[in-house]
């Protein structure tokens, strides 16, 4: 079964929670809070992304976290690879594989195609395609916001 691993699955919730507040800097702690993760996981997911750039933190009293691109830049490719290193679903696919079957195999080419089309498939996809839809609002819920329009 091909399966990202648990803490990548995490990283892309607490990406799409920066992702659904654009600018905004939140805490691991108030991560935490909206994904119902422990706040220790937060912070073990936020490092390797931070490294692979696709977060940034900020110190200070209004410090956290937030997306370093909009949301429709960043690919769920670049999530795995920061989660869990160059994609390739056998040895052999990745450049520097270590397999020692890979002379007389005749599986190679074929799993290296899989690879390059699971790889494209994740780039295809942006963080912000994966967000949860907004939820439905009562008409006596709804607020209306006043917008002059400047031409």
């Amino acid at each position: 079964m091909l399966r990202v691993t648990k803490l990548t699955d995490y990283a892309t919730v607490v990406l799409t929670v920066l992702a659904a507040r654009p600018g905004e800097v939140l805490s691991a702690t108030e991560l935490a809070e909206f994904t119902g993760l422990e706040p220790p996981t937060v912070s073990k997911v936020l490092k390797p992304l931070a490294q692979a750039g696709l977060v940034e933190g900020l110190r200070g009293v209004r410090g956290g976290y937030r997306l370093t691109r909009p949301s429709i830049e960043i690919s769920l490719f670049e999530v795995v690879e920061a989660m869990e290193g160059p994609l390739a679903l056998t040895e052999c696919s990745h450049d520097h594989h270590q397999c020692g079957m890979a002379p007389k195999c005749g599986a190679r080419s074929s799993w290296r195609l899989i690879n390059d089309v699971v790889s494209e498939a994740l780039r295809d996809v942006s963080l912000a395609q994966i967000l949860p839809p907004l939820p439905l609002v009562d008409e006596e819920q709804r607020r209306t916001i006043a917008v002059d329009v400047v031409s």
